[in-house]
């Protein structure tokens, strides 16, 4: 977002950090295998395409390179505060302007961006006896490196995407490896290999090459939607494909047994990997799906009665989705934050803007996540919608955007209409897609060029607007969104 304002002309623009560098969840996310799981040359910046990845699926390092050079290049890093928490964000309706404010001080500004991502906060569980528990503890997203698992009894809660990558890599030197499961994943394998001498130096020379490379993992990308939105029963052939996958791979009938799903693949995150069934079919680890009953200072004791010893637990059990911290701290004219408005079940119209929040953007907001495609290509269908509306603001001399409240309401009911038939519904499982109340705010329900056309042009007749003359400046048509400078040069703008 901050290159693409900072392409635009705008100079008066900061981003403030609370850690150290830019990366989000890659800089986070550091535990033992950690890779993506959508193809490399999809998950990259269209304007910033990377020719040098070294494998199809690139591992967490790579892509934190990735994105701390395109920071430099794209000459960020210098409006960048890092160790700057925001405490909160406060829209002043008097100055029409947001507070926000920071551990480190409080700064103001016309418009405000909030790019907190929805995997950016670990998510505990409240067990009983967790604080008593004299062993070491951590959270996947906060891997503990100095901690050596050589030899230890180690037990992980959770079986999501994280968990899926790390335990394949600790299996082989623990001394025992306790997993325990609520419920097991799908798994297909993962198409994973190293891009070859010859293709890197295609890119490189001759980048329409991969420009062609990259639109047809997109197109494959899209065909999923057919069997997650559309047609779920599709999705049957998927759960044979990995049935197969887990008969080859584990030989226990048993441990089979235990890891077979009694839902339908998409209703949870359907998951890649070559690796964690092997290590699940290796002497050292046992799979546990009584849950968990009490944590005692040098123990787990799970649901059955058994107790088994311990000295680190590692939780896999994934971040804080639709009740996402960053919600609460932001604050409308009322003095009502996003979570008081809305709770779990926030509403954003073409999940970027909100009702009672004027001049607020939201990066990654409701019903903005890709159950089958790179996340990065919704973002930047936001950026442009970003880039529109304030593009439109700047022609037209308006200094306040805010959305009907009867838009956004049709949007919302639109999102739920279009969700009701899809997999993450009527599939059979209980997953973070969806809230306490069963109602999906987190993935897009359709084609991802659905949402791009959709937020291609700003749409004003969904807003209320206010002109800082009192009336529109000329006939600007709108939705062209290429700002004008020199006005947004005096404006800060928070991301």
């Amino acid at each position: 977002m901050a290159a693409r304002l900072k392409r635009a002309g705008l100079k008066s623009l900061v981003l403030f950090e609370r850690a150290g560098d830019v990366g989000g969840t890659w800089r986070d996310n550091t535990f033992p295998g950690a890779a993506c799981d959508v193809p490399s040359h999809l998950y990259s910046l269209s304007f910033r395409l990377n020719p040098g990845w070294s494998r199809t699926f690139s591992p967490q390092a790579e892509i934190q390179d990735y994105l701390r050079r395109v920071a430099e290049e794209e000459d960020v890093y210098r409006h960048v505060r890092f160790h700057h928490t925001v405490t909160g964000a406060y829209w002043e309706a008097g100055a029409n302007r947001w507070r926000i404010e920071t551990e480190q001080g409080v700064h103001t500004a016309q418009f405000l961006i909030s790019a907190c991502g929805a995997l950016a906060d670990p998510a505990i569980p409240d067990l009983p006896g967790l604080a008593d528990f004299e062993g070491t503890v951590f959270h996947s997203a906060r891997w503990n490196h100095d901690h050596d698992l050589t030899g230890r009894n180690v037990a992980v809660i959770g079986t999501g995407a994280s968990a899926i990558q790390f335990v394949p890599q600790i299996q082989k030197s623990v001394g025992r490896l306790d997993l325990y499961q609520r419920t097991p994943p799908w798994i297909i394998p993962k198409h994973d290999r190293a891009v070859t001498r010859a293709e890197n130096w295609l890119f490189n020379h001759v980048p329409l090459a991969q420009q062609v490379f990259r639109k047809n993992i997109y197109w494959g990308r899209e065909s999923y939607v057919l069997g997650f939105v559309k047609y779920p029963a599709l999705m049957k052939g998927v759960a044979a494909l990995a049935k197969a996958h887990l008969k080859r791979q584990v030989s226990d009938p048993g441990l089979r047994a235990k890891l077979v799903p009694d839902f339908l693949p998409g209703c949870k995150r359907l998951l890649l990997s070559n690796d964690y069934y092997p290590a699940l079919d290796q002497p050292n680890v046992d799979v546990i799906t009584d849950g968990v009953a009490e944590i005692r200072e040098k123990s787990i004791v799970a649901a059955d009665g058994t107790e088994r010893e311990v000295d680190t637990i590692i939780f896999g059990t994934g971040f804080h989705v639709t009740d996402m911290p960053a919600a609460k701290m932001v604050h409308g004219g009322d003095g009502r934050s996003l979570f008081d408005v809305h709770g779990e079940d926030l509403e954003a119209l073409n999940g970027t803007t909100v009702a009672g929040f004027p001049n607020l953007f939201l990066m990654a907001g409701p019903n903005t996540g890709p159950g089958h495609t790179s996340h990065v290509f919704f973002l930047e269908a936001q950026m442009r919608y970003i880039m529109a509306a304030l593009g439109y603001a700047a022609r037209n001399g308006a200094d306040r955007l805010e959305p009907l409240p009867e838009s956004q309401a049709a949007y919302a009911a639109l999102m739920q209409h279009k969700t009701r038939d899809s997999v993450w519904v009527t599939g059979g499982c209980d997953s973070w897609y969806l809230n306490d109340k069963g109602r999906n705010v987190t993935l897009w329900p359709g084609f991802s060029f659905e949402y791009a056309l959709r937020t291609l042009r700003f749409d004003p007749h969904n807003y209320r607007i206010r002109w800082e003359s009192g009336s529109p400046r000329g006939r600007a048509r709108p939705g062209r969104g290429r700002s004008s400078g020199r006005r947004n040069e005096r404006r800060e703008v928070p991301a």
